[in-house]
Order: C-alpha cells, then structure tokens, then sequence
C-alpha cells in the first residue's frame, strides 16, 4: 500500500459513487444513482482525487471519463465490492445453520471428470459446509487464487503459477477427436503438426487449452485454421460430428460425448498431450477450516484415484 494514502479517507460510499460517475460519464447521474446530492457527490470525489494524489478522470463538457489511475481504482473498487458481498453471504449463511464456508474454482475438465464425485462424498460427510463452485479458465483462476477471491482451484498445468502452492492431483490426456467420415478417422495415432493441415473447432478466446495449441502451432511456425470456435467441449463435439472440423479435447473429461456421438480419437503423439491437472491455493493463504478441510479430502481423493490409474 502507498503510504501516503489514509484508508480511514476512503469509505465505500465513495467508492460506489465513483464507480457509478465511471460507469454513466456524468457526475450527475452517478450522483443521482447513489442518492446524493451533485454538491456532495462533486465533494467526495474531489477528496478521493486528493486521498490518493492523482487526477482520477478526465472531464470534459460532454462528461467524464476515467484516466489511467482511474481505471485502476475502479478495478479495485469492484474487487472490494465483490469481497464484501461474499463477507455478507457467508455471515448470511451461519446465521442459517451453515458452519463453513469454501469458495472453489475449478476449469471444465475437472467439473467433468474429478470434482463431481470427489464433492459429493465430502457434502455427504459435510453437510454443514456450503461450497461455491464456479467453472472458470485457467488464467481466471490463477488470478482470482492471487487476488484471494477463490481459496481453492483446480486448472490445467501450463498457465503462469508464481505465487501458488501447487500439487497435481489428475492426468488430462489430450488427443485429437473428428467425425468418422473425416480424412483422420482412419489413423491411430498422430502429430500435431500433421493436423494442422486440416479446419479446427475450438474453445472461445482466453481458453487454456486453446492457448495451448495455439501456442504449439506457433513454435511449429504455423497457425492453426480455426473454422469456429465454441463456449463448451460439449459444443465442440457437436461441431466435430457434423465435420465442420477437428479438435483437441481432453479424453476422459469427454469420454461420454465422444461415445454418443460416435466420434474418433486419434492419439497425439507430442509430449504436450500428456497434460496435468493442478489443484493450488495462493502461498501463505490463511484457509479456514472448511477450505482446508476441502482442500485435503481432494487431495485425498484425487491421489486415491491415481494410484488406481
């Protein structure tokens, strides 16, 4: 933290204030959103330009717009606000009867293949603990894992883990999935670089899996052709059976869709194929009791279930 800047001068109603001028261009209608009136509302940002030592937006006869510090702020305003929210919902829940609380982010393969069984034996064995799951991509997670928004996560190896306490806990074997009528269906096994001949479906942009193998056609000096790209594995298949290309997709977490759609899998030979999934928490995080308590039965589970494999 600056320590010129007091944190008994910035409040919250401030904050919201600021973010709602920010979000409307008008100090007026941000004023108006939080019920204040123009005199106090133009007041308090002021003080919050001179709390924190720098012109927070740029105004103009048309309105208001956020300089580069301002951008900054509202950043961290909403990473507040979003952190109060849970404060109060999780205070909510005691009141309930709830005794803990476990916040878990996780990708699509471990939603998939993992976490479903591995959650529902720890809430039969916890019934008194309330876990918040949400599917992010890997990259999200990290960062939610650092900005102390998750307490758990679990992620596909491969993204930046400086500041995370890591332990796999999963193999995510990748291959390549097509129709059976495409000119790959016959093969066994292949490289990557012999697909790239040939259209892909992929995952929407920020996907780590997609980051993957874009990165891997790039070190090939190539690009992949991606003919379409989907929000799910499930619609990538759906894609992939009608031969509107082929995709990489993680076998066991989409062993039920290939089987339906009675879909091939060809092998990739490249040693990046062999994927790990990765279950962290931030280094030095003070987990609670419930968090930790999440945390050891999917270690538990998850090292139960290699041994098997």
């Amino acid at each position: 933290m600056n320590p010129s800047i007091n944190p008994a001068r910035i409040d919250f109603v401030t904050l919201k204030l600021f973010c709602a001028v920010a979000q409307t261009g008008s100090i007026t209608k941000g004023a108006s959103e939080c019920s204040l009136a123009l005199s106090a509302a133009s007041r308090r940002i002021s003080e919050l330009e001179e709390t924190v030592g720098i012109s927070l937006l740029d105004r103009s006869a048309r309105g208001v717009s956020l300089t580069q510090a301002g951008h900054a702020v509202m950043q961290h305003a909403l990473r507040l606000f979003q952190g109060f929210e849970q404060f109060s919902n999780e205070l909510g829940e005691y009141s309930k009867g709830v005794k803990g609380h476990a916040r878990l982010w996780a990708n699509m393969s471990a939603l998939t293949e993992f976490l479903p069984s591995a959650l529902a034996l720890f809430l039969k064995e916890n019934p008194e603990i309330q876990i918040e799951v949400e599917e992010q991509i890997s990259g999200d997670i990290v960062r939610a894992l650092l900005d102390g928004i998750a307490d758990i996560g679990v992620f596909a190896e491969g993204s930046p883990t400086a500041g995370l306490e890591t332990q796999i806990i999963g193999n995510d074997e990748l291959v390549i999935a097509c129709s059976k009528y495409h000119p790959l269906s016959k093969k066994k096994n292949i490289t990557f670089e012999e697909c790239l001949d040939y259209d892909f479906v992929g995952l929407n942009r920020g996907s780590s899996l997609l980051e993957l193998t874009s990165r891997s056609a790039e070190k090939l000096g190539r690009q992949m052709r991606l003919r379409i790209q989907v929000r799910s594995y499930d619609a990538m298949c759906q894609m992939i059976a009608v031969n509107l290309g082929i995709g990489v997709l993680p076998l066991q977490a989409c062993l039920a869709q290939i089987q339906a759609m009675n879909l091939e899998v060809v092998k990739l030979k490249d040693v990046w194929a062999q994927r790990k999934l990765l279950l962290a928490i931030k280094i030095g995080a003070n987990l609670s009791p419930s968090a930790n308590l999440l945390r050891e039965h999917l270690l538990k589970q998850c090292s139960t279930s290699l041994v098997k494999n």
